[in-house]
């Protein structure tokens, strides 16, 4: 009996001293939804010419994307929209809600709003930065410098060609459901296009003045920001987000957000499966 006793004394400090079972902790998660610009806007290098997302048809479509990206059961909703103007945001969230606003072609209402709706989310998160980044405006403007270097022409190259892709997308998509546009633009293929151009302007400039490598970086550090408003307004625990931005934008955000400690989520497993072509 002693023996035992005198055993179990021995043990007591061993396992008093086991360490604690380590529980990993529960990361937000972040569906980032690239997107090309519905309504049109005309505001970037190259544009792409989206037609009319409110018909009918389309309308279905847009509502099987909706309740797909519902069913992932975000807790928050984030839009490119400036994070300074939050409360013009909200009101709109409010009218639509109250059936007093009627749903534009943007993706902010189309997307947003009525997958925030569905889910009755107290608000959408407007996320954007549009401030003036530092400096003059000489200090990024690539076209200019090409202009006075006698290089135009790379400039040139690099929107023909661009822009006859985007042109041959648009054509293909007529005849095919939304779902799948956004599918190109959230594949591998778009990206390692897209983030090529921009290293392409980046060596707009020489070793006095790089106004290409400027407005690149000016590029990184607006996403770095919407990153930042991101993991402020959805970096909690087991915050579930849905965030949808301009194709662009998307990558450098799950980069962003990824190093900020979201656990970032495949956007096109999340997509309604692919669809017959409409036409």
């Amino acid at each position: 009996m002693r023996v035992r006793q005198f055993l179990a004394v021995l043990l007591l400090p061993a396992i008093s001293a086991a360490p604690p079972i380590q529980t990993k902790p529960v990361m937000p998660h972040l569906l980032v939804l690239g997107v090309p610009h519905f309504a049109n806007h005309h505001r970037d290098l190259i544009n792409s010419n989206v037609e009319d997302v409110l018909t009918q048809v389309r309308q279905r479509e847009m509502m099987e994307i909706v309740s797909a990206l519902a069913a992932l059961r975000p807790n928050h909703v984030a839009v490119e929209w400036s994070a300074t103007k939050q409360a013009a945001l909200d009101e709109r969230y409010a009218a639509y809600r109250a059936g007093k606003y009627v749903l534009t072609g943007d993706e902010i209402d189309q997307i947003g709003l009525r997958l925030a709706a569905m889910l009755n989310l107290p608000r959408v998160d407007a996320v954007n930065w549009l401030e003036q980044a530092p400096g003059n405006d000489d200090d990024y403007d690539f076209g200019k410098w090409l202009e006075v270097h006698g290089r135009s022409g790379e400039l040139s190259a690099i929107t023909a060609d661009g822009q006859r892709r985007v042109n041959a997308q648009d054509k293909l998509n007529r005849c095919r459901p939304i779902a799948e546009w956004l599918r190109d633009l959230n594949s591998p293929e778009y990206v390692a296009w897209d983030e090529s151009t921009y290293y392409r302007i980046a060596t707009f400039g020489d070793a006095k003045m790089n106004p290409g490598a400027a407005w690149v970086g000016a590029w990184h550090a607006r996403n770095l920001r919407i990153a930042a408003n991101l993991k402020r307004v959805a970096g909690a625990a087991g915050d579930r987000t849905v965030a949808v931005s301009g194709a662009g934008h998307a990558n450098l955000l799950r980069r962003y957000g990824a190093g900020m400690g979201f656990s970032v989520l495949d956007t096109n497993k999340a997509l309604p499966r692919p669809g017959k072509p409409t036409c």
